[in-house]
This record gives structure tokens, C-alpha cells and sequence, in this order.
């Protein structure tokens, strides 16, 4: 059941813009606002945990006062409580209402009267302790698979030995010189060629 959590501000009459955060460029994206009216989505792909969001910041940039920003949950939209309290209080604050789908929440006028920042901190603090609890139980899979022998592998390296062995031979040639040219060569980062390089241990 929706609920509407209001300050002062009159109703919306403007478009409904849709947020979407996924994780990796392999996720689905359409599953979070699935059967929900949208005008427009924009979607970023990247962790939660980064500050670097820049589809959030067109979407904060291009609503308008009477404009809904929909987003899926809220911890698609924060990176934690503080976050997300700011920046729901910022768009009420422009007479832009904030709606979360799966909390069945809409805030609209204040998002900083008392009503509405207690609704919003409780809400905010119940997700970030459901990211919690999804964090230690993933870290708890990781360890119990690890003592499993063959279960556990991580992820795959991005070089093979063939490839490893080609690298080393044309940074060798190149005297150490031109690693720059030879990351976009093989498709890796800078960090992960200094890795097959200069190996610790």
C-alpha cells in the first residue's frame, strides 16, 4: 500500500522520471521499474558504494519543479542513509517529488519536516541494514565455499598465460616503455598490467 508522505508543496503535475541503478553492465536493468509509468529512465551501471553516478546527476539535473523522480528502492537511489536524506531533501526542496516503488513511499513538499525525516530515516536505516546483512551473508558464502575445494575459484584472470607471456615479451622489447599502449593492446587496466609485470612475491 502506497503512502504519501507530504509537506507543502502542491501536487505533481509534471513528467514522472524514472532512476535505475544495476551493479554490472550485465544486470537487468527493466525488472526495477517494471509495470511503472515512466516518462523518461535514466540508468546508471555501477556499484552503490561509489560517488560516481553520472546518469543520477542528469536525472537531478533534468527535473523540474512538479516532476516525480521514480526509483525502484532506496538504496538504488543512496549510497547510505545521510545520502539519501540529502538528496530527497534537495528535490522537495525544488517541488519535486521522490517515489519508491518497492517502499511504497512518495515524499513531496519538506522532505525535512518532522514527519517526513522520521519516516525517511527509519526507511533509510532498515536498507542499509538489509545491504548489511546481504554483504555479511555473501562474505559468509565466500569463506564456507573457499574450504570446499574446487567450489570456490573467484574471479577468472583476465589474461591468459599465452597472453601473459606475449605481454612480457613486448614490454621487455619496449624496454618498460609505452605500458599505456600495451593496456588497450590486451584490453586491461593500467593496475592490472602493472599486476602481470611486476608481480608480488
Amino acid at each position: 500500500m502506497a503512502t504519501t508522505v507530504k509537506g507543502s508543496s502542491k501536487a505533481n503535475t509534471g513528467q514522472r522520471v524514472g532512476y535505475v541503478r544495476v551493479s554490472t553492465v550485465d544486470q537487468n536493468t527493466a525488472r526495477q521499474l517494471d509495470g511503472v509509468a515512466v516518462d523518461r529512465v535514466f540508468t546508471d551501471h555501477a556499484s552503490g558504494s561509489t560517488t560516481k553516478r553520472p546518469a543520477l546527476a542528469e536525472a537531478l539535473a533534468f527535473v523540474r519543479q512538479g516532476d516525480c523522480l521514480v526509483v525502484h528502492s532506496m538504496d538504488r537511489l543512496a549510497r547510505n542513509l545521510d545520502d539519501l536524506r540529502r538528496i530527497v531533501r534537495e528535490l522537495t526542496e525544488r517541488g519535486v517529488s521522490v517515489e519508491f516503488v518497492k517502499e511504497g513511499q512518495t515524499f513531496t513538499g519538506d522532505a525535512s519536516s518532522p514527519m517526513a525525516n522520521l519516516m525517511l530515516s527509519m526507511l533509510g536505516a532498515f536498507a542499509e541494514f538489509e545491504r548489511a546483512l546481504i554483504r555479511e551473508r555473501q562474505r559468509e558464502g565466500i569463506a564456507i565455499a573457499k574450504q570446499e575445494p574446487g567450489k570456490y575459484r573467484g574471479r577468472a584472470p583476465a589474461l591468459t598465460a599465452e597472453q601473459v607471456a606475449d605481454l612480457r615479451a613486448k614490454d621487455a622489447a619496449q624496454g618498460g616503455k609505452g605500458r599505456a599502449a600495451l593496456a588497450r593492446e590486451f584490453s586491461v587496466s593500467r593496475q592490472t598490467l602493472y599486476q602481470y609485470l611486476e608481480p608480488k612475491g
